[in-house]
């Protein structure tokens, strides 16, 4: 009984990880290539009031896509501070991730 309960365990568990990796696959897919508009206020010479943050980030491309999306889950290589065009990279999940573009304006 235990050997089985075990097995029942392990392959529940399997399960649950395959479901899950199809859903961050999927959810890839929907980012792969979009392009977010984050509008932002400036200052002299270009340069914002603050900056991007991964909030604003996962909260525009979450309006975008549908879904919720964790900020934790941006990946910025550096604070993005004026205004242009970014790519930005996602790990929706472990080994699967997606790239995207973030468009600042005024």
């Amino acid at each position: 009984a235990a050997v089985n309960e075990v097995r029942t365990k392990a392959a529940a568990s399997e399960h649950h990880a395959a479901e899950e990796l199809a859903n961050a696959q999927a959810l890839a897919k929907k980012i792969e290539g979009k392009t977010v508009a984050l509008k932002a206020k400036a200052g002299q010479g270009g340069r914002l009031f603050g900056s991007v943050t991964a909030k604003d980030i996962a909260e525009g491309l979450s309006k975008l896509v549908g879904e919720p999306v964790d900020k934790r889950k941006i990946v910025l290589d550096g604070d993005i501070k004026n205004f242009g065009s970014y790519e930005v990279e996602v790990k929706v999940y472990p080994k699967v991730t997606a790239k995207l573009t973030v468009k600042v304006e005024e």
